[in-house]
């Protein structure tokens, strides 16, 4: 109700602050009335070129259509500075017209002239520096704050909660009581941001703008303005391009090793999974193994897991494996359930009498050396029934491209990650017995040859289960996909082994 009275008075503040900036009585002219049929006017022929109109039509509504940031920041030099920063975003590459950056500084220069003779001359001057400054304002903040692109609505396998710009924010933005600060502070300030940064700057300095290096570390730096959640002093990264795992403490590095992902989806995939959708036949469907973008917390691991085959392999691969071979399922520790009951003689089964579509059994593979899961499998809550886990094929970890699993995630070091998990040395002996691993504390021997004669006891047969031991606590978790990071002084660059890259740079290269 202040503010409205004191925009409705016979001179306006805008109308006063200028006229003390310029030393000129004209602007004590200044008409509320008439500058607001301007204003509105203005507004709704630029209507359609604002990136966000609903929201600044909200904001000047309920501020009566003052111009705030000219009052505010006009005479003091801040509207100067927004134009400068906005001149310098190629320096992240972007390019200074999403920003408006051209009338921005037209209409700057125009009202600093001061040549008016009418002060209804003054009105669309205003108007449009305004409402330029005010979409170059809370479209920078947005950018710079949180990235052009929205991942969650581009990639189909990207779960991280990731926070964007919304109208509380952006009226926020707009009613900064300090303009130069709030620039200065939405500039990105992490070292990996920067490092990229001044190499893409080298870049262009040497004609290279355009090059494929360039747009892989645009692309890098865009995911590094996405808002994350806050991971913590303590955290684990799986980054998919790398095929690597590594746990940080702050900055330092308390164990890297080498992972195997998902594998690639097939090529043509958009087509052949249209034509899956009509024709429901599972040999029209194509495969996709991809490892989804996500954020979880790990919690427990499993030690001598039980691995519960999803639909997909059963009927992909399990099926035929059991046509071929009867003895197939037996051999290789896996049980047959139909609705929840186990099935005794699973060998016994005809299985050319099922279509893989309504195949009607489920299959599980028991606890053992054979284990596709290895000893380890480590949980985190996510809704794709993706886990970290051991395996019984280490030649993997040879291979140069490591997107060779169903979608899970093989760890090249899974005892080391397991004691880092429980972070306890009791429970950790407890966990290495349990895998036939002597415990570190030698006072525990006697517990490991008495659990090892057990096992070994071939009148009370011993059947191996799983055993849970939770971790020390929560430990934040983000599959990540990076392609470009700074690593000891040096820009280090991996392949698209997803084309995640290529998606994103179309997605935002045109405001680039």
């Amino acid at each position: 109700m202040l503010n409205a009275c004191s925009w409705f008075k016979d001179t306006p503040e805008v109308g006063l602050v200028l006229s003390e900036h310029f030393d000129r009585k004209l602007y004590k002219d200044f008409d509320t009335a008439a500058y607001n049929v301007v204003f509105r006017k203005h507004y709704d022929s630029l209507k359609a070129k604002l990136s966000n109109p609903n929201t600044l039509k909200r904001f000047y509504d309920e501020h009566n259509y003052e111009p705030r940031l000219v009052t505010q920041y006009f005479p003091v030099g801040a509207l100067d500075t927004l134009e400068a920063y906005i001149s310098k975003s190629e320096d992240h590459g972007f390019n200074p017209d999403n920003f408006r950056q051209k009338q921005l500084s037209t209409s700057l220069k125009e009202l600093s002239e001061n040549k008016f003779q009418k002060i209804e001359e003054v009105y669309p001057v205003i108007a449009d520096l305004e409402l330029n400054a005010a979409e170059a304002l809370i479209k920078y903040d947005n950018y710079m704050n949180y990235g052009v692109v929205n991942p969650r609505k581009l990639f189909s396998r990207y779960y991280v909660p990731v926070k964007r710009p919304d109208s509380a924010s952006m009226f926020a933005a707009l009613g900064t009581k300090d303009l130069g600060k709030l620039l200065k502070d939405v500039q990105p300030s992490s070292k990996q941001y920067k490092a990229l940064q001044h190499r893409l700057n080298i870049l262009k300095a040497d004609g290279l703008g355009k090059s494929d290096q360039a747009k892989t570390i645009m692309v890098n730096m865009e995911r590094l303005r996405w808002k994350l959640p806050e991971m913590g002093k303590e955290y684990v990264e799986v980054n998919i391009p790398d095929f690597s795992l590594t746990w940080f403490s702050e900055e330092d590095t308390v164990t890297h090793m080498k992972v195997c992902v998902g594998g690639k989806r097939e090529e043509g995939y958009a087509e052949k999974i249209a034509r899956y959708a009509k024709t429901g036949n599972l040999d029209d469907k194509p495969k996709n193994h991809e490892t989804p973008i996500l954020y979880s917390k790990l919690n427990s691991i499993q030690v001598n897991p039980i691995w519960n085959i999803p639909v997909s392999i059963a009927r992909n691969e399990i099926y035929w494996m059991a046509r071929r071979d009867p003895y197939y399922l037996s051999n290789s520790n896996i049980n047959v359930y139909r609705n929840g009951k186990l099935i005794g003689e699973p060998d016994t089964i005809q299985w050319s009498n099922y279509s893989r579509e309504k195949l009607p059994y489920q299959f599980k593979q028991g606890s053992g050396n054979g284990n596709a899961l290895g000893k380890f499998k480590f949980i985190f809550d996510n809704g794709s029934s993706i886990y970290l886990h051991d395996t019984n094929n280490k030649s993997g970890f040879n291979k140069a491209n490591r997107a060779i699993s169903h979608g899970c995630v093989r760890v090249e070091k899974p005892l080391e990650f397991a004691e880092n998990l429980v972070k306890d040395k009791y429970r950790y002996d407890q966990l290495r017995m349990e895998v036939n691993l002597p415990p570190l504390d030698t006072n525990r021997m006697n517990v490991y040859r008495k659990k090892l004669a057990k096992k070994a006891d071939t009148v009370n047969i011993f059947k191996l289960r799983p055993t849970w031991f939770g971790t020390k606590k929560p430990v934040p978790l983000i599959i990540n996909y990076i392609t470009a990071w700074s690593e000891k002084g040096s820009i280090q660059f991996r392949p698209d082994v997803y084309g995640l890259d290529e998606t994103l740079w179309l997605a935002m290269k045109k405001f680039m």
